[in-house]
């Protein structure tokens, strides 16, 4: 009894240290005076000017569109990688898991520098300018090993009988996959999905 109150104290703990800031700062966004220190009264007016500002309206339409079409490509490669790495031997699997994963484990900047290197050197050799087509290349990049990650674990756990019970029974390899490995694995799919389109929104690194 003791230990599940201690758990649930320290939960609620935790929770309160994530998101009391948040709660702060949407509470002092409605504040009229310019002083974080001190409450001047509500007001919308910060609000007004933020969406009467056609710069940062461009902003968050873009952020917003690279986000839906970056996650959207992203989940389908990321999807179709993991299908493919969990069918490959154990040392190959191994080694292009590792691989996947590299973008997960760099910092940030390290990413952006380094697509930046790339673009611009295919900038000299093909004219291809740096902008929207390299900024939502970049993005997908980045969210494809999160999509893997949030895939793989679902594919662990499907059992391989299903599907070829499906192909023993007539049905085509795509057709399996359709109707018996993606509505099995949807949850993960899911799950990337959103995480790589909250990561798109969150990274303005990249």
């Amino acid at each position: 009894m003791v230990n599940r109150v201690l758990k649930k104290v320290y939960l609620y703990l935790v929770f309160i240290f994530l998101y009391a800031p948040i709660a702060v700062l949407v509470i002092y966004s409605f504040n009229d005076s310019k002083s974080r220190g001190r409450w001047g009264g509500f007001t919308l007016k910060w609000y007004a000017e933020l969406f009467n500002d056609r710069e940062i309206a461009q902003a968050v339409y873009n952020t917003i569109l690279i986000a839906v079409i970056s996650s959207i490509v992203a989940t389908i490669i990321g999807t179709a990688a993991a299908i493919g790495i969990q069918n490959m031997k154990k040392i190959k699997k191994a080694i292009i898991l590792n691989l996947s994963y590299l973008p997960v484990l760099n910092p940030d900047i390290v990413t952006g520098v380094s697509l930046m290197i790339l673009f611009i050197f295919m900038k000299a050799y093909t004219g291809m300018g740096l902008g929207f087509i390299t900024m939502l290349l970049a993005h997908i990049t980045f969210n494809i090993p999160y999509v893997i990650l949030s895939v793989m674990p679902k594919l662990k756990q499907l059992d391989r009988n299903m599907y070829e019970a499906a192909l023993d029974l007539g049905a085509k390899p795509g057709y399996a996959l359709r109707k018996v490995i993606i509505p099995e694995i949807m949850p993960g799919i899911f799950t990337g999905l959103l995480l790589s389109f909250t990561l798109s929104i969150d990274d303005f690194v990249i």
